[in-house]
């Protein structure tokens, strides 16, 4: 499967990034719609195992590996998503609002780095949309939502569009992440001060609170998602404020800014624009937030480690660092659908007779040592 993984491969990489992913998306769903094909796909490709069974902020999770928000951003496609092994997935970023985001081309392969560079700009169909196809799940994995900001609200604003998103999408959740990182909406990051960020993880989870009393059921984990290119001071801030409100917990990171030591001749790189950087660039950098954060928090709240994640060995230096949870994206995109399964099997083949859980943070003070100014971002 591998070796056809690699024909198919060749032949998406000749179309432009966002077209081959619809296109191959579109035709995986298609073949999981076929009567039995799911079921099958679950037989062949996920892997359960006791030692690779998380509880995180409540919820169980049957492997720590998962897929990053952004690769299904209308919650179209995580039925069949979840066919493929994935303990979670996090659909978004959605918004109150449906937008087409900014204008393509907007996401573009950097090959030589095993990186993707996009500027989507939450490009989505809304919030109540979204929240419709929720509730048709499939099995085995649980379903994380990220809400954003829509582009035209102003940061002043921003409370109450995060909440008409929350609300759409509440019900279909099982955990809802607050994104106040992705670089393509202007102006977003600035959620991520003291003082906006506070007031933002306030209301949600005030009203996260009134959803759940509404319904007679439980409060849905609320987790808040943060940029790499934040410094030390930033990072203990974050850490700091977190605990002052019951969110859940943190997922770190999201794409950067910087583009520094990259393979990819500078002068290609200039020529794609403005965007966030993920995937191998990202590995060692999203790594010493992990451990940063983890340090700072004392093992209080749970982390979920994404950026630069496309093997085992990296997803299980993550959970090292910290990450009680890991997520993928731009390794699945050059890995392909084995990538969970590969994963999973190579976390079994590092922690032996243990529990993958008892590895979190045992490495942390290693990872956390270094720097993390922005010069080496």
């Amino acid at each position: 499967m591998a070796l056809l993984w690699r024909c198919i491969r060749a032949l998406l990489f000749r179309l432009d990034p966002e077209q081959a992913h619809h296109l191959s998306m579109a035709i995986f769903a298609a073949l999981c719609a076929l009567p039995g094909a799911t079921p099958l796909l679950r037989r062949l490709l996920q892997v359960r195992d006791p030692r690779l069974a998380v509880n995180c902020f409540g919820l169980d999770f049957e492997t720590p590996v998962g897929l990053a928000a952004g690769f299904d951003k209308e919650a179209r496609w995580h039925r069949c998503l979840g066919a493929l092994g994935f303990g979670s997935i996090e659909v978004g970023t959605v918004t109150a609002l449906a937008q087409p985001g900014n204008p393509k081309p907007r996401l573009f392969r950097l090959a030589p780095d095993r990186a993707l560079l996009n500027r989507f700009g939450f490009n989505n169909d809304g919030a109540a949309a979204a929240g419709r196809r929720l509730a048709r799940r499939g099995e085995g994995y649980q379903l994380g939502v990220n809400i954003g900001r829509n582009k035209e609200v102003a940061n002043e604003a921003a409370n109450e569009n995060y909440l008409a998103a929350l609300r759409q999408v509440w019900a279909g959740a099982d955990y809802i992440a607050v994104n106040v990182s992705s670089p393509n909406t202007p102006g977003l990051r600035g959620l991520q001060n003291a003082e906006a960020l506070g007031e933002l993880l306030a209301a949600v989870c005030r009203e996260n609170r009134a959803l759940a009393l509404a319904s007679g059921g439980a409060e849905k984990p609320v987790l808040v998602k943060i940029a790499p290119d934040l410094d030390d001071e930033q990072l203990d801030g974050i850490a700091d404020l977190v605990l002052q409100h019951p969110v859940a917990g943190i997922i770190a990171t999201n794409t950067t800014l910087g583009r520094d030591g990259l393979s990819t001749p500078a002068s290609e790189v200039a020529s794609l624009g403005a965007g966030g950087l993920s995937g191998g660039p990202l590995t060692a950098r999203s790594r010493r937030v992990v451990a940063r954060l983890y340090l700072r928090l004392q093992g209080r709240l749970p982390i979920i480690g994404v950026g630069g994640i496309s093997n085992a060995a990296e997803a299980f230096e993550m959970m090292r660092a910290g990450a009680s949870l890991v997520q993928v994206y731009s390794g699945f995109i050059y890995e392909g659908p084995l990538l969970p399964r590969n994963i999973a099997r190579g976390l079994l083949q590092r922690v032996g007779d243990r529990s993958i859980s008892v590895i979190v943070g045992e490495a942390a003070s290693l990872y956390g040592r270094a720097s993390l100014s922005l010069e080496e971002a």
